[in-house]
């Protein structure tokens, strides 16, 4: 790598050379095609009329040449571009200049020559010239030699226009790099100047952010998109609202070297298992906030008044599936609360006491990890 234009967390426009190797530029634009080639004057296809498309986002429109087509418009539009960052292009075909110049010299020379044969003739029919028998058959082959001028003359032209359609501006793929949209981010530099280039150098995002994240066995029937989202960053304390779009019916499993599928979201094991859940924020969130981890809050259920909780660990559950809570009365005394559960958030949940049982507010219930509550 010679040198390295962009920066952890820049956002970056089409057309921005991000780096450059031996010297040569490492163009972004905006496509979906991946590259497969390197693309030359007089090539056709679907990678040029995405190259052509690019360059127009550039501000470099491509005018007089078919869509798919790479002609003199292209070519044109591409030097533009080329020159716009500071660098010449690459020639499509190595000493085309010469060859072109070497062409065009030919056909200088095959019309100097026609004009010549031309001039002979007219000499030949101009009047008081001698019309015995030589000269019929001097004036014959000067006719036949016209006809061969000409002959040369258009193969010359022909080898001319043959060599400006193959010259140009050639567009390399490893000059190029396209991205589904802008502006575009830089998540991660793994290279840096002076070092050999191998492996993945830049990871760069687009479009707007989204947030994945992981749901337990329990968590995952509780939510179904269209949910409303509360993302809050501990880190600095931005919050946004969000709806939750997906939610996977199948456990995601760390794969066997320590990676999940999707290790940039979320690289930590412990967290990185179990049904994937996306969230879209409703409101684009700051390019800031890519790569952070978040914490999710999605509200599943809610009551329509206030309600009686008791800590989730106080409920407990007999052998025939009854559930209930411990008061403790004071001292060593206990008192069995029988009670049907409702909403629960937050490690609480809402009790209410069967029929003829009482339970109110402020009595302390026995947990399962402690004393009373």
């Amino acid at each position: 790598m010679t040198k390295l234009n962009v920066r952890t967390g820049d956002t970056f426009r089409p057309g921005r050379s991000l780096l450059e190797v031996s010297g040569r530029p490492v163009i972004a634009l905006q496509g979906t095609l991946p590259v497969y080639r390197d693309l030359k004057p007089g090539t056709e296809g679907n990678d040029v009329a995405q190259l052509q498309k690019a360059l127009a986002t550039t501000g470099h429109p491509v005018t007089g040449d078919r869509t798919g087509f790479f002609g003199p418009g292209t070519k044109s539009a591409l030097n533009t571009l080329y020159h716009s960052i500071g660098y010449d292009p690459l020639p499509a075909v190595p000493d085309s200049e010469d060859t072109e110049t070497s062409a065009q010299d030919a056909v200088t020379d095959a019309r100097r020559h026609l004009q010549d044969v031309q001039s002979g003739a007219r000499d030949n029919a101009a009047p008081g010239h001698d019309g015995n028998n030589a000269g019929e058959g001097a004036t014959g082959v000067r006719s036949v030699d016209l006809s061969r001028a000409r002959e040369d003359l258009a193969r010359a032209e022909k080898k001319l226009a043959d060599a400006k359609a193959k010259s140009g501006p050639t567009l390399p793929s490893s000059e190029v790099v396209y991205v589904k949209g802008f502006p575009a981010r830089v998540d991660d530099i793994q290279a840096s100047v002076g070092s050999q280039v191998s492996g993945t150098v830049m990871t760069v995002s687009a479009g707007r952010l989204v947030v994945r994240g992981f749901l337990s066995r329990e968590q995952h029937t509780l939510v179904h998109p269209g949910q409303q989202v509360q993302i809050l960053s501990e880190l600095d304390g931005t919050t946004a609202a969000a709806t939750v779009r997906s939610v996977a019916n199948t456990v995601t499993l760390p794969q066997a070297d320590g990676q999940n599928q999707d290790a940039r979201s979320a690289p930590d094991s412990e967290t990185s298992q179990g049904f994937a859940v996306t969230v879209t924020p409703d409101k684009p969130l700051p390019v800031s906030l890519a790569g952070q981890d978040v914490r999710l809050t999605i509200q599943t259920a809610a009551t329509s008044s206030k309600v009686l909780v008791v800590p989730v660990t106080a409920v407990s559950a007999g052998a025939d599936g009854a559930t209930a809570v411990t008061v403790a009365v004071g001292g060593e005394s206990r008192r069995r609360v029988p009670v049907v559960t409702g909403a629960s958030g937050d490690g609480y949940v809402e009790v209410r006491p069967v029929h003829g049982a009482r339970l109110g507010v402020g009595e302390k219930v026995i947990t399962g990890i402690g004393g009373p509550r």
